[in-house]
């Protein structure tokens, strides 16, 4: 997981002269109510594309099985540490719209390794988007952190097979050394020779339900809104990556990979080049990926616009489901009905 009345862009992050479009955040009050606790969706393993990744489906219409009023389905994308489950609430809130599927990318949740090996957002980008060909129709594309660069990058290779793009905390290219951005300290510890065996060692030592409430602190804008559920969800997270024997490879080469892709104009590039709608939320509270990026971001893309939510931190659709939810919705109406519905199927081809 390491790995939102709320303003459209704050003035602090941009004088007025350059400030990004403004999407509108909605209304969360519209949206069906969830149940207190609920579970994950249902998982599968599901082979497109020559790609086989385990997801978690949410079911078309909501409680009484209303028809969706949108005719995309909708993909959703964790970030690093994360996984299918990242998108539960918001799956549910979007449901009588749309069908979603949120996926587990290759070495994370229960998805095993492709044979590449390759953890690089680039690497992740060409499995998802085999993947998303092989299953021949465009998607509403939703990406949080490294999925929000992940997803980027298939909307820039295969715009085809996106219909929208919406990007939550996206990890674009942010080179600040600030301790803060660790869920402990120990963690820059861990790399320093003569030092770094008892730091991991230390870290190791931790309950899986210690390192559930660390990654809530730093990545929560208010780790109140964390609630016991999805506390002990990730805390089972936890303990079933220690029982896969590529999880930890594939965390530690996907923060490599991250960090190589921001050393360089790349993913600037890429976000220029994406040319379908795209929604870019951003909380003003995050720690990972610095929200004076937001704008500057949401203005890369040809058609992007940006909310960003006051008071939330860095995975605004767990901690704050419904605000995302509610600003999704109002994108997608924004759109019209003439770019939300049809069945347009698209070309199945691995690149």
């Amino acid at each position: 997981m390491v790995s939102l009345s709320l303003p459209l862009v704050h003035p602090r992050f941009a004088p007025a002269s350059s400030r990004a479009p403004m999407g509108d955040p909605g209304d969360p009050g519209t949206l069906p109510p969830l149940p207190a606790h609920l579970p994950a969706w249902p998982g599968r393993h599901v082979t497109a594309g020559g790609v086989t990744l385990h997801v978690r489906e949410t079911p078309r219409g909501g409680s009484e099985g209303e028809p969706a009023t949108v005719g995309a389905d909708a993909v959703y994308v964790h970030g690093l540490s994360g996984s299918a489950t990242n998108w539960t609430d918001i799956a549910g809130l979007l449901a009588p719209r749309v069908a979603g599927t949120a996926v587990d990318l290759p070495g994370f949740g229960y998805t095993e390794p492709v044979p590449s090996c390759d953890y690089s957002p680039a690497g992740h980008a060409d499995a998802l988007l085999c993947w998303l060909a092989g299953r021949g129709r465009p998607v509403h594309l939703l990406g949080n952190s490294l999925g929000g660069v992940v997803a980027m990058l298939v909307a820039a290779r295969r715009p085809e097979l996106v219909r929208t793009l919406t990007l939550v905390s996206p990890a674009m290219p942010d080179r600040r050394p600030d301790p803060r951005r660790m869920s402990d300290p120990r963690m820059a510890l861990a790399w320093i020779p003569g030092l770094g065996s008892r730091a991991r060692a230390q870290l190791a030592a931790m309950t899986p339900r210690a390192r559930a409430e660390a990654t809530m602190r730093l990545c929560f804008g208010d780790p109140t809104r964390a609630t016991e559920l999805r506390l002990e969800e990730t805390a089972e997270e936890i303990r079933a990556r220690g029982r896969q024997p590529w999880a930890g490879r594939a965390i530690d080469r996907s923060a490599f990979g991250m960090f190589r892709s921001w050393m360089g104009p790349g993913l600037w590039r890429a976000a220029a080049r994406v040319p379908v709608p795209t929604l870019v939320l951003w909380g003003d509270r995050d720690r990972l990926v610095a929200p004076r990026l937001a704008v500057r971001t949401a203005r890369t893309f040809p058609d992007g616009r940006l909310v960003m939510l006051d008071g939330v931190g860095h995975i605004a659709q767990i901690e704050t489901p419904d605000r995302v939810a509610a600003s999704v919705g109002a994108f997608w109406d924004s759109l019209g009905d003439g770019n939300m519905s049809g069945d347009g199927r698209v070309a199945a081809r691995d690149r």
